[in-house]
């Protein structure tokens, strides 16, 4: 970057095997320093990744840290704009319902897959897609490697930022103008030996209604995602190593998103 004439701070690009005495995740709460140094140099984006550089953590101009979901949307939109790929695009079970509405406005092909990037590499390799995506802060593009990059991810922002001139939390509001509004959750659960045989169980039905919604599809990809009749959808899938349950919710409003919340961690403990 600084080779093209761009100003350029860095933090925490030293090596530190403890990487500060927290988890190597470029997640909200551990990216206050980038923010500082935001501030300090009136950065337009700060752009972070994790131990390995695999997952992307992005900060907008105002401090606003963008989940992984709305970033794997626009820089979708951003691909299909700038590059005009329209081969397809991939994004997990669990992933935001905002890709398949901008799928349907861009007239593109969608594959929807079980959670784990293999899925999503194995399109690629395939030229299938221009971009895949995980809610989890994992994607990589056409013509790139079949596995995760936080790097190009960070770049990708960075070339949109730049090329429409608008920091990304205004090309997100763009997008929702054309396509609506997408408000995803993810909320992680642990469970007793008790309660996870219980809900286990549960996890088989088919149920028809769920906290006063109908329930219009049942979808079992990877879990069970169950979609309701407003759009609004719940998802859950067991760890396979923890005694934990993973719930994904999604809603087409804030106050929406925060009762299906609630909804989504009642079901599995009534």
């Amino acid at each position: 970057m600084r080779s093209a004439g761009l100003q350029v701070a860095t933090v925490h690009d030293h090596r530190d095997v403890l990487f500060g005495g927290h988890a190597p995740e470029p997640d909200d709460h551990l990216l206050e320093d980038l923010r500082k140094k935001m501030r300090e140099t009136g950065a337009h984006i700060g752009i972070a990744t994790d131990g390995d550089a695999d997952r992307f953590g992005i900060v907008d101009a105002d401090g606003t840290f963008l989940q992984p979901n709305y970033v794997i949307a626009i820089l979708f939109d951003y691909l299909v704009e700038s590059r005009g790929w329209k081969n397809g695009v991939a994004k997990s079970v669990a992933t935001t319902n905002l890709i398949n509405a901008l799928a349907r406005y861009h007239g593109i092909d969608l594959h929807e897959t079980p959670v784990g990037f293999k899925y999503i590499g194995e399109l690629i390799m395939q030229d299938k897609i221009a971009i895949g995506g995980e809610e989890s802060a994992g994607l990589s593009i056409r013509h790139h490697v079949p596995e995760k990059d936080g790097v190009i991810a960070g770049l990708l922002c960075c070339e949109a930022v730049a090329r429409r001139g608008k920091p990304l939390g205004e090309q997100l509001r763009a997008i929702s103008n054309q396509v609506g509004s997408f408000f995803p959750e993810r909320q992680n659960f642990r469970l007793t030996p008790e309660v996870k045989q219980k809900f286990t169980e549960k996890l088989r039905l088919d149920p028809k209604e769920f906290c006063g919604h109908k329930v219009e599809k049942v979808i079992r990809t990877d879990g069970l995602k169950l979609v309701f009749d407003d759009g609004s959808w719940v998802c859950y899938r067991l760890s396979g190593t923890e005694p934990v349950v993973r719930v994904y919710t999604e809603a087409r409003s804030e106050r929406g998103s925060e009762k299906l919340s609630t909804a989504g961690k009642h079901w599995i403990f009534e």
